[in-house]
């Protein structure tokens, strides 16, 4: 079992950037999918980036080559550095850990039989 505490949310203007962690507590070493998702209201739950623990990383398109993963294993932290960040990236961010040898993608790394933790709000104005 793990625990996730998101952190580094907040409100920026556009173009501006935010860095997201998400601490990890329990049993870390078992974990062997990571991930983000977030749900803007009146919107679906929306995959965003995965990294599993071979340390490939996948990301959706709507966020490529402006949103980064990573994993401080040392530190039992994952974090998503958000660039160039746009009024629609408005929502609660939320990360997840799955135990189970599954396909880590974005999609993958919806809520389901994996953990989250209690999100962190982030809000683009324009």
């Amino acid at each position: 079992q793990v625990q996730l505490v998101e952190s580094g949310g907040g409100s920026v203007q556009a173009g501006g950037s935010l860095r997201l962690s998400c601490a990890t507590f329990g049993s870390t070493y078992s974990i062997y999918c990571m991930g983000w998702f977030r749900q803007a209201p009146g919107k679906g739950r929306e995959g965003l980036a995965s990294f599993d623990s071979d340390g490939i990383t996948t990301y959706a398109d709507s966020v490529k080559g402006r949103f980064t993963i990573s994993r401080d294993n040392t530190k039992n932290t994952l974090f998503l550095q958000m660039n160039s960040l746009k009024p629609e990236d408005t929502a609660m961010y939320y990360c997840v850990a799955d135990f189970r040898r599954v396909v880590c993608t974005p999609d993958t790394v919806l809520p389901g039989k994996n953990y989250w933790g209690q999100g962190t709000q982030v809000t683009v104005s324009s």
